[in-house]
C-alpha cells in the first residue's frame, strides 16, 4: 500500500499564504486534497491527475489555492494563498492507485490517506 505523508501546515494570519506538501512512498494517479474543520464533516478541497494536465477545486478555493504536482518526486503541492479563518482545519492528502480515471470529490474514489496536517488561520 503507498504511503502518503503531508508537511506544511502551520499558524498564518488571515491574508497569508501557505504550501502543503504530500509526498508518496509509490506511484499514485489522481491524487485529492481534503479538509475537516472541527466539528464538521470532511469535505472536498482540490485534485489533480496523474499528468498534472487536469485539476478540480471546490467553489469555496477556486482563485486562491492551486495544486501541481513534482511526479520524479512523487511529491503534490497545494499552495494557498488568500487565506481566510474559514480554512482552518486539518488537511489530508488521498491518492488513488487504481488507474487512470476521471477526477472526483467523492472520498470513496481514494484508497490511500495521510494523517493530515493542521491548518489554522487566524483573524
Amino acid at each position: 500500500q503507498v504511503q502518503l505523508v503531508e508537511s506544511g501546515g502551520g499558524l498564518v494570519q488571515a491574508g497569508g499564504s501557505l504550501r502543503l506538501s504530500c509526498v508518496a512512498s509509490g506511484h499514485t494517479f489522481n491524487i485529492g486534497w481534503f479538509r475537516q474543520a472541527p466539528g464538521k464533516d470532511r469535505e472536498f478541497v482540490a485534485a489533480i491527475t496523474w499528468s498534472g494536465l487536469s485539476t478540480y477545486y471546490a467553489d469555496s478555493v477556486k482563485g486562491r489555492f492551486t495544486m501541481s504536482r513534482d511526479n520524479p518526486k512523487n511529491t503534490v503541492y497545494l499552495q494557498m494563498n488568500s487565506l481566510k479563518p474559514e480554512d482552518t482545519a486539518v488537511y489530508y492528502c488521498a491518492a488513488w492507485t487504481g488507474g487512470i480515471r476521471w477526477l472526483s470529490k467523492d472520498q470513496n474514489d481514494y484508497d490511500c490517506w495521510g494523517q493530515g496536517a493542521q491548518v489554522t488561520v487566524s483573524s
